[in-house]
This record gives C-alpha cells, structure tokens and sequence, in this order.
C-alpha cells in the first residue's frame, strides 16, 4: 500500500534509509526531493518512444514495451547500483503520479526482502505539498533581515551567524546566485522548481520557536522568484541595518567578486546595458576604468553610481521596523567576527 504523506515536514521527516526516484534523468535534473538519488527505469530516450507509441499507436503496445524495459532497468539498478544493501534496508521510491514505475520498481524490491514503500501521488503530490507550504500557507517562521548597502558583507555575516548557533536562511546560497546584476555564480541558477525545494527543506529543518535571520532581499534573486510565503514574511521581517564606510565597503566588495572584476569581457557585457538607466557617461566611465583594470576605483563608482542609488530608492518604499543599527569599521575577518556577537546579543533581546 502506498504512503499517503500529508503535509510537507511528515514527508521531509521520513524515517527511510534511501528515497529513490525512478524518473527519467531530465525529469530528475529539473527538480526532486531533497537528498533522492535518480534510479531512472526508463531514460529520456526509452521514456519519449513509449509516450509517442501511446499516442500514435496503442496504449496496449506502449505498456507491453513499458514493461520489458522498466525490468530491465530495473534488474540493472538491482544488480550493480544496489547490491550493497543489507537484508534491512529501507528505501522509499517515488515517480511521476506513484503509478506503474514506481510501483513496479518497488514490487521488485519487495520481492527480495528489502522494506520498501512508494509515495502515493509520486513526484505530483510532492510539489503538491511544496506549493502549499510556499504558495498557500502563512510562512510559520519569524524572519529578522539583514540590511544595508550593498558590500556590507551580509551574506559572509549570515555563515558568521550559523557557526555561532543562530538560525540563518541564506537565501542566495540556495539560489546559487550573490542577488546582484554581476552575481552569477559557477554552475549556473537551478531551476524555479528546484529552488524551491532546497527552499522548503531548509525552511522545514528550522525551528519555527527560534527567530531566523535572512539577508534583506528583493523579490528576485537572479532569474528566481522568491515564492509568496517567502517574500511576504520577508518584506513585513524587521531590520537589522547593517552600516559601513564606502573605503570598508570598496576594499570587501574587490575581494568577494574578483572573480568577475578580472573579467573584461565579462564585465562590459553586463554593465552596458545599464546606459539606459544611468546615462552614457557614466557607463562609459565604468568601461574606462576596466580597461584601465583599476578593480577598486570601478567599485567604488558602482556603488556610488548604482547600487546606493538603487538601495536608497528601494528603501523609501520599505515599512518594515528597524530593531537596530549597526555601524563596522571593518569587514576583514574580525570584524564580521565582532558584528555577528553584536547581532547575536540583539537576537537575544527581542
């Protein structure tokens, strides 16, 4: 009999030793459950010829052929991928709707001795519930943001914060994006889907009692949208505004995107677009000083041309409460080390 999981954290909360996913691999690239390995019975080839015999032949032929190579799959999966296991092990096994796939996989395991289980409604009553819990629900966590200007190293106070105990949701590491016009990271965004995935677990593994601090962000990070719950708890958090000299902020900013202010080509891709906002001399100035390869003059005149601007206009449209402010001489390590102890003592007063 299939599991019927109710809500997002008794799903999250399984007591499983392995969830396996029986999708094709391009099902399991876009999104899957947390921590799930891809143990596809069909691939992506095998999967779109027994769709395209269903439609243009017989329902009956695409079944028969269905069959023979979930099997086989499986029975390949069975003898190299999972031959470890004990008699003991326990896995859970999901596909699209909880149908044939799964069901097929998790019979052939059953049928060894293994205790294994499939999710009833599969892959669709996941994002069921994940849509529920970020779309529907009132996010049950209480949010403290992080503000400031930009290059007041929120995101580096957010892991200071984690190793001292306080509960961070980082926001920008799940999205795999620093939440800037030049914040592309290596590998690229993940999808919406799977955004919101890593989204909800890392919400779920939170203790909704404890506050949680998150870095102030707009409604997008990158091409990914913050879902509803999310951004509505996110927009009314209060704030703690996080201050610092435009020198600190110039000196931190060249060394946390290096990265991209060694890339020429890079750089002037992203920053002409912008001559329609900020006038052509001004842009022009930019692409002199990355030809000139003066890393922090071209810093500075970001901030003070772009991103201060763009700050100081999004924060007269913000009602949120302001719990404290606090002002940091320097963003090196112990400086980050001495703001998060004064965020923590400031966590414990509200």
């Amino acid at each position: 009999m299939a599991l019927n999981f109710t809500d997002l954290p008794s799903l999250y909360a399984h007591d499983f030793d392995t969830v396996i996913d029986v999708r094709s691999p391009a099902e399991f690239a876009e999104d899957h459950l947390p921590g799930a390995i891809n143990l596809p019975v069909l691939d992506n080839d095998e999967r779109a010829r027994v769709g395209t015999i269903y439609v243009q032949e017989s329902p009956f032929l695409a079944r028969k052929l269905g069959a023979a190579l979930v099997f086989r799959n499986a029975a390949n999966h069975i003898e190299h991928s999972l031959s470890h296991h004990e008699g003991g092990w326990k896995p859970l096994v999901y596909c699209w709707r909880g149908g044939q796939r799964s069901g097929s996989f998790t019979w052939m395991l059953q049928q060894i001795g293994w205790r294994a289980e499939v999710v009833e409604g599969g892959y669709r009553t996941y994002r069921r519930l994940v849509n529920r819990f970020l779309y529907e629900d009132p996010l049950p966590h209480h949010l403290i943001a992080l503000d400031g200007y930009t290059g007041t190293a929120k995101t580096d106070l957010l892991k200071h914060l984690k190793t001292r105990g306080v509960q961070v949701l980082d926001l920008e590491g799940l999205a795999n994006h620093r939440g800037s016009l030049l914040g592309e990271m290596p590998g690229g965004q993940p999808s919406q889907k799977a955004f919101e995935s890593a989204l909800a677990a890392a919400l779920c593994g939170l203790d909704p009692a404890r506050p949680v601090v998150v870095e102030a962000e707009s409604s997008k990070i990158g091409t990914l949208i913050l879902p509803p719950s999310v951004w509505t708890a996110l927009r009314c958090a209060p704030r703690i505004q996080v201050q610092a000299s435009i020198e600190a902020r110039t000196a931190y900013l060249a060394r946390a995107y290096d990265d991209i202010l060694s890339d020429a080509d890079r750089l002037q891709d992203r920053l002409s677009p912008l001559r329609f906002h900020r006038g052509h001399e001004v842009v022009d100035g930019w692409l002199a000083l990355i030809d000139a390869g003066d890393k922090l003059a071209l810093t500075r005149a970001l901030m003070e041309q772009h991103y201060d601007q763009s700050y100081a206009k999004s924060s007269r449209a913000r009602t949120a409460e302001v719990v404290a402010q606090i002002e940091v001489v320097t963003l090196d390590e112990a400086g980050l080390n001495d703001t998060a102890a004064r965020i923590e003592r400031i966590l414990d007063q509200l």
